[in-house]
């Protein structure tokens, strides 16, 4: 593999490895922790594996009990070190053979392998420029608990594994539902050998390779070199080298290895959320969950209060001022509901509205409910499950946060019409006529009363002037009355229907704060993980 080859192999596994982590990230709250916990060890492993020798493959011998492991793998590497450092019929403690030893104590350090020998070249094999390190690791069966999880855990470590079966049990399914299914993703780094061949006739021999290609392809493993070798006779030994020496010249294993696990790990993490995207959010939804919202917090209500107190108000500043003071024992209706004073900060005031009753409550959770729902189709479960949960959340905030809003918008009530003023004004001026009516009726009758001469009053038509005055003053009071009652009643419904749509605004401003904003980032985070699980799993 060229050098310029390798280094766009290693930048396509680091955008992977990025967007891998990125998945996790956006999964957490979401997905299992232990989901989320296996994807960062991938990643950590990955990381710490990047950062040691890059010039060495490590190649991990794993078998059963019985499998004639250690022997193949002094067979292979053209040695006795197993079986010299074996004090028991199984491996306890990984050993490994190194060639090429500079720069590979780091690397022996983190797969904790203490014992290390730096073996001479072997012809087919290696030499000291290859950098090789073959593992002899201890059986994956074994009835020592330790020896299980050394196994196990260089199962998630080596560059290159050589699966060694035995004819006896190499269709057991202990060891293919647990090892050599799960890392059917690895098959670029897989190789698998039937030792012992010397135990069976080339017939039978031929009968059981054939029997384990067709285990490995039901394993998702149909890809993977399978060779046959005895490391009695030597039998297949320098096939064996030979496939572990092309992996190793090509320098592809490493970064082969990490891109697996990348797509295992991302594969496990989408098994795990599901596919799918969000249906997302519609305007006519947002309409309506803004509508049942308002129609909850009791903006009808208030709606109502504005015009009946526009209405009031109105009668106040244009009836009859005879009449027009009685006006004032009857309360305000949006006072009552502590509306109408001007006070555009809601956290400094609250209304009087009555609280949120059963039938409001149950209307609210199925518009809220609703609107997830339509939302979040075609969302996989758990994030369905995270979009309702933030929504939930946000219901919980709804009756204080309309109240707020309630409070906090503008009714206009303080904006005076200048017909008012009009109305007013000539009102005034009619009762002053009236009553200048009245007085002069007045000094009239006290002349006369007092046997005083009374003046001649001006006339028009046969009518004094101050008996005109008097009617002419109440008739245009009332008639002033009766016209300022009309337009009043007009007047409300506008200032009645500019309140409304006022006070839908901010009940939306709540909904798209409290809900559809908390929905649209859940939403448009299943996206990013859906995309990034994506790149995780390009090849």
């Amino acid at each position: 593999m060229s050098r310029h080859s390798q280094v766009r192999e290693s930048s396509r596994l680091q955008r992977r490895l990025e967007s891998l982590n990125e998945a996790r990230e956006l999964a957490e709250g979401v997905l299992p922790d232990e989901e989320l916990q296996s994807v960062y060890d991938v990643l950590e492993r990955a990381a710490s594996r990047r950062s040691l020798s890059a010039g060495h493959t490590v190649v991990g011998f794993f078998g059963a009990t019985g499998s004639g492991k250690s022997s193949l793998f002094n067979a292979v590497s053209g040695s006795e070190l197993a079986t010299a450092t074996a004090r028991r019929p199984t491996t306890s403690e990984p050993l490994a053979g190194v060639w090429g030893e500079d720069g590979s104590g780091p690397l022996l350090d983190w797969l904790e392998v203490k014992e290390r020998h730096t073996l001479p070249p072997v012809a087919g094999l290696a030499d000291e420029d290859t950098g090789l390190v073959l593992l002899d690791l201890p059986d994956f069966d074994s009835t020592r608990a330790e020896n299980r999880e050394i196994a196990q855990r260089m199962v998630g470590m080596v560059d290159v594994l050589v699966w060694v079966l035995d004819p006896q049990k190499y269709a057991d399914a202990a060891v293919h539902n647990d090892f050599l299914k799960p890392m059917a993703s690895h098959g670029a780094v897989t190789l698998v050998v039937l030792n012992q061949v010397d135990r069976l006739s080339p017939t039978d021999a031929s009968a059981v390779m054939q029997s384990l290609a067709g285990i490995l392809a039901r394993d998702g493993l149909g890809k993977v070199r399978v060779l046959s070798a005895s490391a009695l006779t030597g039998d297949g030994v320098a096939a064996v080298r030979d496939a572990i020496r092309n992996v190793v010249v090509q320098r592809e294993a490493t970064t082969q290895r990490l891109a697996a696990d990348v797509a295992k790990a991302a594969t496990e993490l989408a098994r795990a959320s599901g596919e799918g995207e969000a249906r997302g959010i519609k305007a006519n939804a947002k309409a309506r969950l803004a509508s049942e919202l308002a129609a909850a917090a009791n903006v009808p209500v208030v709606v109502d209060a504005v015009q009946r107190s526009f209405k009031r108000e109105s009668a106040r500043r244009t009836g009859w001022p005879v009449t027009r003071w009685l006006l004032r024992f009857r309360p305000d209706p949006l006072r009552r509901l502590n509306l109408g004073r001007g006070d555009t900060r809601p956290e400094l005031s609250r209304t009087s509205l009555p609280p949120a009753g059963a039938p409001e409550r149950a209307r609210t959770d199925a518009a809220v409910r609703d609107f997830v729902d339509d939302a979040s189709t075609g969302a996989p479960g758990p994030w369905r499950a995270a979009i309702r949960a933030v929504a939930r959340d946000g219901r919980e905030q709804l009756p204080d946060a309309l109240d707020q809003a309630i409070a906090g918008t503008d009714l206009k009530t303080t904006k005076r019409p200048v017909w008012w003023a009009m109305f007013n004004s000539l009102q005034w001026l009619a009762f002053v006529v009236a009553v200048g009516g009245l007085g002069w009726l007045g000094v009239l009758a006290a002349l006369g009363y007092f046997q005083m001469p009374v003046p001649d009053v001006p006339r028009t038509e046969g009518w004094p002037w101050p008996t005109l005055m008097v009617a002419g003053g109440v008739a245009l009071g009332i008639i002033l009355a009766i016209v300022g009652r009309f337009l009043g009643g007009w007047a409300a419904k506008l200032r009645a229907s500019g309140a409304a749509k006022r006070l839908k605004v901010s009940v939306a401003a709540v909904a798209e704060k409290r809900i559809v904003e908390p929905v649209e980032v859940e939403m448009t985070r299943l996206k990013a993980f859906n995309a990034a699980l994506k790149d995780a799993r390009s090849t």
